[in-house]
């Protein structure tokens, strides 16, 4: 036993030893149109092809869509609870569908599940129509927020993805698009779900699996949304996240679904093992005291308003890096979380890698006449005694 025990271990530490077998960044995503890769918490692109090339992007489309429905729930417009009645326009909705009927009256919660689950034509309208009085509405709203995002080869003729003629995006586009979805946290309850049911315990029960087969195939996997039209081909926005690292890989025209998974895995590979996030502040973090005149403590602590991270390849291991403090001009009262400055990072070259917003702990109230009148009678009494 324990001479097996010894061949057990020796077999383990030469598997460890064998280096892991990394995919060549020009050798990625061969088949298709266009990608990208991005880490979420940065925003840095690790891959990109063909990225700003104006595509059909298919029921990728729905990811705008989704974020003005997230906006509505977080605004109170609507609630996951209400039920939305479905129009004849909506129930006639061909491709991918949840079979609605005109008339019928399903919950926001459940439309959103049909929508990310089985990218639901019919329960988008449904949701479109709910939101913005009409889908030619919502469309412009649509159209309205990727210009707010400020995509600049993005436009929408319809809310589904369905083909039609001046209905496009890009890899890069929609990078961003899907990066501003999921600052909405919430979206991941539905997303990441493999399978359920919509109508359960009725005779039109309904079986939801997802169209997004990572979800259940790739470790990690946590979202995002498919694609597949005759123009757009098979498409692919996919979430992962590993340790403290979240990964988007966006993929655009695949041959057909299986080359999109095994390529979309691929990319999301080649980023797992080559890169990693350094936390260098954490949100919070006190930074140093400083003094302001007039106010009501004497030393105001200042803190990072967000994490400051930094993407790097793990081989970058003595990688040095600095922050710096830059103040704005300070006005009382400050409360905690206004910005009253920038924490600048900068790698040993003297690039800038990230910056966040510094704040104040605490609220710094303006100090009244009173307290300041004492102060300066306390330093009197204490000026004669001494």
């Amino acid at each position: 036993m324990k001479k097996f025990f010894k061949w057990f271990l020796l077999l383990i530490i030469v598997i460890g030893s064998i280096p892991l077998k990394v995919k060549a960044s020009d050798n990625l995503l061969p088949n298709a149109k266009a990608g990208l890769l991005m880490e979420i918490s940065t925003g840095k692109i690790i891959f990109e092809k063909n990225s700003q090339e104006r595509l059909a992007v298919a029921s990728m489309t729905k990811m705008m869509g989704m974020i003005l429905i997230m906006e509505a729930l977080e605004n109170g417009s609507i609630t996951l609870e209400e039920k939305v009645k479905v129009s004849k326009n909506a129930a006639s909705m061909g491709g991918s569908q949840i079979w609605l009927s005109e008339g019928e009256e399903m919950s926001v919660s459940d439309l959103i599940k049909g929508i990310m689950m089985a990218s639901a034509n019919d329960g988008i309208v449904c949701m479109a129509e709910r939101i913005g009085g009409s889908e030619k509405n919502f469309v412009k709203m649509m159209n309205d927020k990727a210009k707010e995002l400020g995509l600049k080869n993005t436009n929408f003729v319809n809310s589904t993805g369905l083909d039609e003629e001046n209905h496009y995006s890009t890899a890069y586009d929609m990078a961003l698009i899907a990066k501003e979805l999921i600052s909405h946290e919430n979206i991941f309850k539905y997303t990441s779900i493999y399978e359920d049911y919509l109508r359960k315990g009725t005779k039109n029960e309904f079986w939801l699996v997802n169209t997004n087969k990572l979800i259940r195939t790739y470790q990690g996997a946590d979202g995002l949304k498919t694609g597949m039209t005759d123009n757009a081909l098979y498409c692919m926005a996919v979430t992962a996240k590993r340790n403290n690292m979240r990964l988007l890989a966006i993929v655009l025209g695949e041959p057909n679904g299986k080359i999109r998974n095994s390529e979309t895995a691929e990319l999301l590979d080649y980023g797992f093992n080559l890169y990693e996030i350094a936390t260098i502040k954490k949100k919070g973090e006190v930074l140093g005291k400083i003094k302001i005149d007039k106010s009501s403590k004497k030393e105001i602590e200042i803190v990072a308003g967000d994490d400051v991270t930094i993407l790097k390849k793990q081989s970058d291991k003595d990688k040095k890096y600095k922050s710096n403090v830059e103040l704005n001009p300070l006005k009382l009262p400050i409360k905690s979380g206004d910005a009253i400055g920038k924490l600048v990072v900068k790698d040993d070259m003297g690039n800038m890698i990230d910056e966040v917003n510094i704040t104040v702990a605490s609220d710094i109230k303006k100090d009244t006449f009173l307290n300041i009148f004492w102060k300066v009678f306390k330093s009197m009494i204490q000026g004669e005694l001494f």
